[in-house]
Protein backbone atom coordinates (compact mmCIF):
# COMPACT_ATOMS: atom_id res chain seq x y z
CA UNK A 1 0.00 0.00 0.00
CA UNK A 2 1.25 3.49 -0.83
CA UNK A 3 2.48 5.11 2.43
CA UNK A 4 1.13 8.45 1.20
CA UNK A 5 -2.39 7.13 0.56
CA UNK A 6 -5.24 8.58 2.60
CA UNK A 7 -8.53 6.69 2.29
CA UNK A 8 -7.33 5.12 -0.94
CA UNK A 9 -6.06 8.38 -2.45
CA UNK A 10 -2.45 9.19 -3.31
CA UNK A 11 -1.57 12.26 -1.24
CA UNK A 12 1.78 14.06 -1.10
CA UNK A 13 0.53 16.87 1.16
CA UNK A 14 -2.31 16.43 3.64
CA UNK A 15 -3.19 20.09 3.02
CA UNK A 16 -2.59 21.58 -0.41
CA UNK A 17 -4.52 24.81 -1.08
CA UNK A 18 -3.98 27.55 -3.64
CA UNK A 19 -5.13 31.17 -3.85
CA UNK A 20 -7.94 30.90 -1.32
CA UNK A 21 -10.10 34.01 -0.96
CA UNK A 22 -12.96 34.79 1.40
CA UNK A 23 -14.98 37.98 1.89
CA UNK A 24 -17.42 38.85 4.64
CA UNK A 25 -19.29 41.83 3.26
CA UNK A 26 -16.68 44.30 2.04
CA UNK A 27 -13.94 42.82 4.24
CA UNK A 28 -11.37 40.65 2.45
CA UNK A 29 -10.67 38.21 5.29
CA UNK A 30 -8.51 35.68 3.39
CA UNK A 31 -6.50 37.03 0.47
CA UNK A 32 -4.88 34.59 -2.01
CA UNK A 33 -3.64 32.16 0.65
CA UNK A 34 -1.63 29.16 -0.60
CA UNK A 35 -0.33 26.58 1.85
CA UNK A 36 0.99 23.01 1.93
CA UNK A 37 1.31 20.80 5.00
CA UNK A 38 3.16 17.47 4.73
CA UNK A 39 2.49 14.18 6.50
CA UNK A 40 3.75 14.12 10.08
CA UNK A 41 4.46 17.85 10.03
CA UNK A 42 3.56 20.35 12.74
CA UNK A 43 2.76 23.56 10.87
CA UNK A 44 2.42 26.73 12.94
CA UNK A 45 0.01 29.43 11.83
CA UNK A 46 0.78 32.83 13.36
CA UNK A 47 -0.64 36.32 13.17
CA UNK A 48 -2.42 39.00 15.21
CA UNK A 49 -6.07 38.75 16.25
CA UNK A 50 -8.35 39.30 13.27
CA UNK A 51 -5.63 38.32 10.81
CA UNK A 52 -7.65 35.55 9.12
CA UNK A 53 -6.13 32.50 10.84
CA UNK A 54 -9.39 30.93 11.97
CA UNK A 55 -11.18 31.60 8.69
CA UNK A 56 -8.26 30.09 6.75
CA UNK A 57 -8.33 26.95 8.90
CA UNK A 58 -12.08 26.58 8.36
CA UNK A 59 -11.66 26.97 4.61
CA UNK A 60 -9.00 24.26 4.56
CA UNK A 61 -11.16 21.70 6.34
CA UNK A 62 -14.40 22.35 4.47
CA UNK A 63 -16.24 24.19 7.24
CA UNK A 64 -16.39 27.28 5.01
CA UNK A 65 -16.60 27.56 1.23
CA UNK A 66 -14.03 29.87 -0.39
CA UNK A 67 -15.17 32.62 -2.76
CA UNK A 68 -12.36 31.52 -5.06
CA UNK A 69 -9.32 29.28 -5.02
CA UNK A 70 -8.93 25.53 -4.82
CA UNK A 71 -7.28 22.78 -2.87
CA UNK A 72 -7.42 19.44 -1.17
CA UNK A 73 -7.35 18.22 2.41
CA UNK A 74 -6.42 14.56 2.92
CA UNK A 75 -6.87 14.16 -0.82
CA UNK A 76 -10.47 15.43 -0.77
CA UNK A 77 -11.54 18.54 -2.64
CA UNK A 78 -12.23 21.30 -0.10
CA UNK A 79 -15.37 22.44 -1.96
CA UNK A 80 -16.95 19.31 -3.44
CA UNK A 81 -15.97 16.79 -0.75
CA UNK A 82 -16.17 18.83 2.45
CA UNK A 83 -18.26 16.19 4.25
CA UNK A 84 -15.51 13.60 3.74
CA UNK A 85 -12.94 16.03 5.14
CA UNK A 86 -15.03 16.70 8.24
CA UNK A 87 -15.21 12.97 8.95
CA UNK A 88 -11.45 12.53 8.70
CA UNK A 89 -9.93 15.48 10.57
CA UNK A 90 -9.87 16.47 14.22
CA UNK A 91 -10.76 20.11 14.83
CA UNK A 92 -10.13 21.85 18.15
CA UNK A 93 -11.65 25.32 18.47
CA UNK A 94 -10.34 28.34 20.39
CA UNK A 95 -13.11 28.07 22.94
CA UNK A 96 -13.72 24.94 25.01
CA UNK A 97 -16.87 23.47 23.45
CA UNK A 98 -17.79 20.42 25.53
CA UNK A 99 -20.52 19.97 28.13
CA UNK A 100 -19.46 21.07 31.60
CA UNK A 101 -22.32 19.26 33.35
CA UNK A 102 -21.17 15.91 31.94
CA UNK A 103 -18.21 13.84 33.11
CA UNK A 104 -15.12 13.37 30.97
CA UNK A 105 -16.28 9.85 30.05
CA UNK A 106 -19.77 11.05 29.18
CA UNK A 107 -18.38 13.78 26.93
CA UNK A 108 -16.16 11.33 25.08
CA UNK A 109 -18.98 8.81 24.78
CA UNK A 110 -21.21 11.53 23.27
CA UNK A 111 -18.56 12.36 20.68
CA UNK A 112 -18.18 8.64 19.87
CA UNK A 113 -21.95 8.49 19.28
CA UNK A 114 -21.69 11.42 16.84
CA UNK A 115 -19.11 9.43 14.85
CA UNK A 116 -21.41 6.37 15.08
CA UNK A 117 -18.69 4.16 16.54
CA UNK A 118 -19.91 0.64 17.22
CA UNK A 119 -17.26 -0.08 19.90
CA UNK A 120 -17.74 3.15 21.83
CA UNK A 121 -16.73 1.90 25.27
CA UNK A 122 -13.48 0.39 23.99
CA UNK A 123 -12.65 3.55 22.03
CA UNK A 124 -13.36 5.81 25.01
CA UNK A 125 -11.33 3.63 27.39
CA UNK A 126 -8.38 3.67 24.98
CA UNK A 127 -8.61 7.44 24.64
CA UNK A 128 -8.75 7.95 28.41
CA UNK A 129 -5.64 5.82 28.83
CA UNK A 130 -3.68 7.42 25.97
CA UNK A 131 -4.00 10.92 27.42
CA UNK A 132 -3.81 10.01 31.12
CA UNK A 133 -7.44 10.76 31.90
CA UNK A 134 -8.45 7.43 33.55
CA UNK A 135 -8.27 8.74 37.12
CA UNK A 136 -10.57 11.66 36.22
CA UNK A 137 -12.95 9.80 33.92
CA UNK A 138 -15.96 10.36 36.21
CA UNK A 139 -15.13 13.96 37.14
CA UNK A 140 -17.51 16.67 35.97
CA UNK A 141 -15.92 18.61 33.13
CA UNK A 142 -16.94 21.96 34.64
CA UNK A 143 -14.63 21.35 37.61
CA UNK A 144 -11.52 20.79 35.47
CA UNK A 145 -8.63 23.25 35.20
CA UNK A 146 -7.77 24.76 31.83
CA UNK A 147 -5.02 22.20 31.24
CA UNK A 148 -7.28 19.22 31.88
CA UNK A 149 -10.03 20.70 29.70
CA UNK A 150 -7.46 21.07 26.96
CA UNK A 151 -6.47 17.42 27.37
CA UNK A 152 -10.13 16.38 27.13
CA UNK A 153 -10.59 18.44 23.96
CA UNK A 154 -7.56 16.75 22.38
CA UNK A 155 -8.86 13.32 23.40
CA UNK A 156 -12.21 14.11 21.75
CA UNK A 157 -10.40 15.23 18.57
CA UNK A 158 -8.48 11.95 18.43
CA UNK A 159 -11.38 9.54 19.08
CA UNK A 160 -11.94 8.74 15.40
CA UNK A 161 -8.18 8.45 14.72
CA UNK A 162 -7.82 11.37 12.31
CA UNK A 163 -4.73 11.79 10.14
CA UNK A 164 -4.87 15.58 10.48
CA UNK A 165 -5.44 17.82 13.50
CA UNK A 166 -6.55 21.44 13.07
CA UNK A 167 -5.95 23.28 16.34
CA UNK A 168 -7.10 26.88 16.69
CA UNK A 169 -5.08 28.54 19.50
CA UNK A 170 -5.45 25.42 21.66
CA UNK A 171 -3.26 26.63 24.55
CA UNK A 172 -4.75 30.10 25.09
CA UNK A 173 -5.19 30.67 28.82
CA UNK A 174 -3.36 27.47 29.79
CA UNK A 175 -0.46 27.48 32.28
CA UNK A 176 3.12 26.91 31.04
CA UNK A 177 3.40 23.37 32.39
CA UNK A 178 0.19 22.28 30.68
CA UNK A 179 1.32 23.97 27.45
CA UNK A 180 4.61 22.08 27.56
CA UNK A 181 2.85 18.75 28.15
CA UNK A 182 0.41 19.49 25.32
CA UNK A 183 3.24 20.16 22.87
CA UNK A 184 5.08 17.02 23.89
CA UNK A 185 1.89 15.12 23.04
CA UNK A 186 1.68 16.86 19.64
CA UNK A 187 5.22 15.76 18.82
CA UNK A 188 4.39 12.18 19.83
CA UNK A 189 1.41 12.27 17.45
CA UNK A 190 3.51 13.78 14.65
CA UNK A 191 6.09 10.99 15.10
CA UNK A 192 3.24 8.54 14.34
CA UNK A 193 2.55 10.31 11.03
CA UNK A 194 -0.31 12.57 12.15
CA UNK A 195 -0.12 16.08 10.69
CA UNK A 196 -0.95 19.16 12.76
CA UNK A 197 -1.93 22.67 11.67
CA UNK A 198 -1.91 24.84 14.80
CA UNK A 199 -2.46 28.55 15.26
CA UNK A 200 -0.66 30.18 18.18
CA UNK A 201 0.49 33.52 19.59
CA UNK A 202 3.37 32.03 21.60
CA UNK A 203 6.91 32.27 20.19
CA UNK A 204 8.16 29.29 22.19
CA UNK A 205 5.42 27.20 20.53
CA UNK A 206 6.24 28.60 17.10
CA UNK A 207 9.84 27.47 17.54
CA UNK A 208 8.63 23.91 18.19
CA UNK A 209 6.87 23.73 14.80
CA UNK A 210 8.52 22.10 11.79
CA UNK A 211 7.30 24.93 9.56
CA UNK A 212 5.57 28.29 10.07
CA UNK A 213 3.41 30.77 8.22
CA UNK A 214 2.66 34.35 9.25
CA UNK A 215 -0.65 35.88 8.18
CA UNK A 216 -1.83 39.48 8.65
CA UNK A 217 -4.96 41.16 7.28
CA UNK A 218 -5.72 38.04 5.27
CA UNK A 219 -2.36 37.76 3.47
CA UNK A 220 0.46 35.30 4.04
CA UNK A 221 3.62 37.36 4.55
CA UNK A 222 6.17 34.62 5.20
CA UNK A 223 6.35 30.85 5.46
CA UNK A 224 8.95 28.09 5.84
CA UNK A 225 11.08 26.73 8.64
CA UNK A 226 11.93 29.10 11.49
CA UNK A 227 15.39 29.74 10.03
CA UNK A 228 13.91 30.34 6.56
CA UNK A 229 11.36 32.82 7.91
CA UNK A 230 14.09 34.70 9.80
CA UNK A 231 16.38 34.78 6.75
CA UNK A 232 13.56 35.95 4.45
CA UNK A 233 13.34 39.33 6.22
CA UNK A 234 17.10 40.05 5.93
CA UNK A 235 17.21 41.86 9.27
CA UNK A 236 20.34 42.78 11.20
CA UNK A 237 19.84 43.00 14.97
CA UNK A 238 21.86 44.57 17.78
CA UNK A 239 21.29 44.31 21.50
CA UNK A 240 21.99 47.33 23.71
CA UNK A 241 22.38 47.13 27.49
CA UNK A 242 22.79 49.93 29.95
CA UNK A 243 20.93 52.95 31.26
CA UNK A 244 17.82 54.77 30.02
CA UNK A 245 16.92 52.15 27.40
CA UNK A 246 13.31 53.31 27.06
CA UNK A 247 14.35 56.84 26.12
CA UNK A 248 17.03 55.47 23.80
CA UNK A 249 14.45 53.26 22.13
CA UNK A 250 12.19 56.24 21.42
CA UNK A 251 15.08 58.22 19.98
CA UNK A 252 16.42 55.43 17.78
CA UNK A 253 12.97 54.53 16.47
CA UNK A 254 12.86 57.81 14.55
CA UNK A 255 16.41 57.47 13.18
CA UNK A 256 17.00 56.54 9.50
CA UNK A 257 18.47 53.04 9.25
CA UNK A 258 16.45 51.74 12.22
CA UNK A 259 13.36 49.72 11.33
CA UNK A 260 12.45 48.50 14.80
CA UNK A 261 13.29 48.87 18.50
CA UNK A 262 11.94 46.48 21.13
CA UNK A 263 12.79 46.29 24.84
CA UNK A 264 13.34 42.71 26.05
CA UNK A 265 13.73 42.92 29.82
CA UNK A 266 17.09 44.59 30.52
CA UNK A 267 18.10 44.71 26.84
CA UNK A 268 17.03 46.77 23.85
CA UNK A 269 16.87 45.01 20.47
CA UNK A 270 17.44 47.29 17.48
CA UNK A 271 16.82 45.89 13.99
CA UNK A 272 17.08 47.13 10.42
CA UNK A 273 17.35 45.89 6.84
CA UNK A 274 20.21 48.26 5.94
CA UNK A 275 22.95 46.50 7.89
CA UNK A 276 25.69 49.11 7.44
CA UNK A 277 23.43 52.06 8.26
CA UNK A 278 22.12 50.30 11.35
CA UNK A 279 25.62 49.61 12.63
CA UNK A 280 26.61 53.27 12.23
CA UNK A 281 23.51 54.43 14.11
CA UNK A 282 23.98 51.95 16.96
CA UNK A 283 27.67 52.70 17.43
CA UNK A 284 27.03 56.45 17.42
CA UNK A 285 24.24 56.05 19.98
CA UNK A 286 26.37 54.02 22.40
CA UNK A 287 29.55 56.12 22.49
CA UNK A 288 28.68 57.75 25.82
CA UNK A 289 29.91 54.76 27.85
CA UNK A 290 26.56 54.36 29.62
CA UNK A 291 25.46 51.68 27.17
CA UNK A 292 27.06 48.72 25.43
CA UNK A 293 26.04 47.36 21.99
CA UNK A 294 26.59 43.91 20.52
CA UNK A 295 25.41 42.41 17.25
CA UNK A 296 23.30 39.27 17.75
CA UNK A 297 21.45 36.75 15.60
CA UNK A 298 17.96 37.96 14.70
CA UNK A 299 15.40 35.87 16.55
CA UNK A 300 11.98 34.63 15.54
CA UNK A 301 10.29 37.08 17.91
CA UNK A 302 12.22 40.00 16.37
CA UNK A 303 10.96 38.92 12.94
CA UNK A 304 7.33 38.51 13.96
CA UNK A 305 7.23 41.88 15.72
CA UNK A 306 8.74 43.36 12.54
CA UNK A 307 6.16 41.61 10.31
CA UNK A 308 3.31 42.72 12.56
CA UNK A 309 4.40 46.36 12.55
CA UNK A 310 4.96 46.40 8.77
CA UNK A 311 1.56 44.83 8.09
CA UNK A 312 -0.15 47.30 10.43
CA UNK A 313 1.54 50.24 8.71
CA UNK A 314 0.55 48.92 5.27
CA UNK A 315 -3.04 48.38 6.38
CA UNK A 316 -3.30 51.92 7.79
CA UNK A 317 -1.81 53.26 4.59
CA UNK A 318 -4.65 51.71 2.62
CA UNK A 319 -7.35 52.99 4.95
Amino acid sequence: MNPHAENGRDVQNVIDVHNLNKHFGDKHVVNDVSLQVARGEIFGFLGPNGSGKTTSIRLMCGLLTPDSGSGTCLGYDIVRESEEIKRNVGYMTQRFSYWEDLTIRENLDFVARIYQMANRREVVDRSLEALGLQSRANQLTGSLSGGWKQRLALAACMLHEPKLLLLDEPTAGVDPTARRDFWEELHRLAAKGISVLVSTHYMDEAERCHKLAYIAYGKLLAQGTASEVIASQNLSTWTIRGEHLSALSERLRETPGVDQTVVFGSALHVSGSDHAALERVVRAATQDGATHAERIDTGLEDVFIYLMSRSTDNFKGKS
